[in-house]
């Protein structure tokens, strides 16, 4: 009664995670035959033990929507010979496919322990048993009671079979394992030990219960008080092993005020990308099945507001913004808006001419982090000839080039920022160096200044 019970509640949960997204989940399970399923667990036969649980669970899997079942079976055809061993001896018995819980359970009824045990070539196998699908989760479940017999290397196919996208990472139960062995599978996949029958038939429960169903999951962008109250952000999870991405969703609080509960699919190692400025990255996310999981996440963020002191002549002017801790570009942000920043340091480079450079600005986020900048004015230039040159800022008896003047007339009008320039020209028809021609001047927020060289 106790597993009829777990198992209901897993087909009320899995019926409702069919009808939200209508993914179709395969299981293949790939079961020990060998010759040491023969061996007697608490007085009763591996091989029978857990060909009985595993039917049990075959027939309260029947009619469940979106679901196919497959069994491929090693060591059941070659009887072991010491020193010789079949490593080929491996077999689809039923192929993937909807409604066939009850034809796998009779093949279970017909498997006679007798040979070795090649997993990895079971594994290579099992790849080819799973048909295309684009909207499928292709799960392998091994049962075993040993470790590899032959050559090959279950971790490197596992690994191999996952970054490929055929499978999700496996489960592997193992049945009465030795404990020096237990460790080989924990790269193969999720390793479940069943140290007895009991265990076995719970351990089982459990796998299913993860292949079928996502869980709840809710994701804390905390705060600089370390409370979950950042939100409003975009957010990526990815399987972490392929590299796709799985959901691109806005972070959002529910109405009372706590972060909205997500349902995941429990499998994946997933990668999480919050996409703050600068984005915000985490790796090697699980989801416990079954029990609620939280993600938590340093989000603390703070306004950077751009502003001008007077009217501006500059249309859509940027500034660029980069962490000081390593210089890298986080954004461009337009002046005259706000955007929100992770809490620190940042360098800022406005795009005025000349360009207005602001170091290790602080953003918090007890209140907004104003940057204002003085309204530029205009120089209305004429050489009344082309020529080379150009306009520098005078700033601490150094000059700064602020325009270079290339082959062409240079006369025009030009946006710049308050303070004292110098012109350096010297037209294109004088030959000597004497003949340059330097004028200071002044530009002022607002107002134009008139620099005729006539």
């Amino acid at each position: 009664m106790k597993h009829l019970g777990i198992f209901f509640l897993v087909l009320f949960f899995a019926a409702k995670a069919a009808d939200v997204n209508a993914q179709k989940t395969r299981i293949l399970f790939v079961f020990d035959a060998s010759n040491s399923m023969n061996g007697y667990w608490e007085g009763t036969r591996k091989i029978n033990t857990a060909v009985d649980l595993l039917s049990q669970s075959l027939e309260e899997l029947y009619g469940v929507d979106n679901l196919e079942l497959g069994l491929r079976v090693y060591g059941h055809q070659t009887v072991h010979i010491p020193g010789q061993q079949d490593c080929d001896d491996t077999q689809l018995v039923v192929p993937i496919g909807s409604g066939n819980n009850l034809v796998i359970k009779k093949e279970l009824s017909y498997i006679t322990p007798k040979g070795t045990t090649p997993i990895a070539r079971s594994l290579e196998k099992a790849a080819g048993d799973f048909t295309d699908c684009d909207n499928c989760r292709n799960i392998i479940i091994l049962i075993t009671d040993g470790i590899e017999a032959c050559d090959g290397d279950p971790c490197a196919v596992s690994k191999a079979l996952q970054s490929k996208g055929i499978i999700v990472k496996p489960f592997v139960i193992g049945i009465g394992l030795d404990a020096k062995y237990k460790s080989t599978f924990e790269c193969v996949g999720n390793y479940f030990d069943a140290t007895n029958s009991e265990t076995f038939e719970y351990v089982l429960d459990i796998v299913i219960t993860q292949a079928l169903n996502n869980t709840s999951v809710q994701i804390n962008l905390l705060d600089a008080a370390g409370d979950p109250k950042e939100t409003d952000v975009a957010f990526t999870l990815y399987d972490q092993q392929k590299g796709e991405a799985l959901y691109n969703l806005v972070h959002t609080l529910n109405k009372k005020g706590n972060p909205d509960t997500l349902s995941l699919d429990p499998l994946p190692t997933y990668r999480m990308v919050v996409h703050t400025l600068p984005p915000i990255e985490k790796e090697n996310l699980t989801v416990k099945p079954g029990v609620h999981t939280t993600f938590e996440v340093d989000a603390a963020q703070g306004d950077l507001v751009l502003e001008y002191n007077g009217r501006s002549e500059y249309d859509d002017l940027q500034c660029i913004v980069k962490r000081t801790a390593d210089c890298s570009i986080v954004n461009h942000q337009t002046f005259g808006t706000t955007e929100r920043y992770l809490v620190g340091k940042y360098d800022l480079e406005v795009l005025t001419t000349p360009r207005t450079i602001l170091e290790d600005v602080t953003i918090n986020a007890t209140e907004p982090t104003r940057i204002v900048i003085p309204a530029p004015g205009t120089l209305l230039l004429n050489t009344g000839t082309s020529g080379y040159g150009g306009l520098f800022l005078k700033k601490n008896n150094e000059l700064l080039q602020a325009i270079k003047f290339s082959d062409g007339n240079p006369s025009g009008r030009y946006v710049l920022q308050p303070g004292t320039y110098v012109l350096v020209f010297r037209s294109r028809n004088s030959n000597e160096t004497l003949y340059t021609i330097e004028r200071e001047f002044s530009i002022q927020s607002g107002s134009n200044t008139n620099l005729n060289l006539n």
